[in-house]
């Protein structure tokens, strides 16, 4: 369940990189930028780009996040993934899905340590989270797909009142690749955009799991906070 937007244009030069087996559905090689790195694991310069994996609450963007990661790997690219130090609902120091997918991840109190910890040698950048940073990672991951890397950063597009959710919306719009997944309405069963918050709890900075939140389609959604699961 995702709608993928990118930039139309003429294919770059990498894209005769892209092996027999793809060759058959391009566009959907092209949904990512994996096309820009493929088979050049040593290549310089590096093509970057940006990319923005976005939804509401357990439509799958941790999953989607480390799937990419993980196809990076096998094509011996060197990855790094970040999260934010706030968001410990499952671990400190790995990044976990709803459904139980996890990876080892470097927790960053914000921007400045996170560019800190980057590796000379690092080609794919993954963020997870991404709405809990601060505005100033939007310039910054740019400047990084300037400089040769691969970003990619998953988040929420909507906070619990249905509003654009930090510094998202802009990491949108300067990205060459934007996919966002829907999850399931937890009372009706359609595709399901929005976050509702079940717990009396105000502000946007809340991080919860499935105690806290359920997915809701916008027929169900009720902007703010709805106490227990109706």
């Amino acid at each position: 369940m995702g709608t993928t937007l990118a930039r139309r244009g003429q294919l770059p030069r990498s894209a005769g990189h892209i092996p027999r087996c793809a060759q058959g559905d391009i566009s959907a090689w092209m949904e990512s930028g994996e096309h820009l790195t493929f088979g050049r694991a040593n290549a310089e310069p590096r093509a970057g780009c940006v990319e923005v994996v976005c939804g509401s609450m357990f439509s799958g963007k941790t999953e989607e996040l480390l799937r990419r990661l993980k196809r990076a790997k096998l094509a011996r690219q060197q990855v790094q993934l970040f999260k934010p130090k706030v968001d410990n609902r499952y671990d400190e120091v790995k990044v976990v899905s709803h459904e139980g997918a996890k990876a080892d991840a470097l927790a960053v109190g914000g921007v400045d340590e996170l560019v800190s910890l980057i590796l000379p040698d690092t080609a794919v950048l993954g963020i997870d989270e991404a709405q809990f940073f601060e505005p100033s990672i939007v310039t910054t991951i740019d400047q990084l797909a300037n400089q040769g890397l691969r970003v990619i950063a998953a988040g929420l597009d909507q906070d619990y009142l249905g509003q654009p959710f930090g510094p998202i919306p802009a990491l949108m719009a300067i990205a060459e690749f934007v996919t966002k997944l829907h999850a399931v309405c937890t009372l009706c069963g359609a595709q399901a955009s929005r976050s509702q918050r079940v717990v009396a709890t105000e502000g946007q900075l809340f991080v919860g799991g499935a105690a806290a939140y359920e997915a809701r389609c916008r027929r169900c959604y009720v902007a703010g906070v709805v106490e227990g699961h109706l």
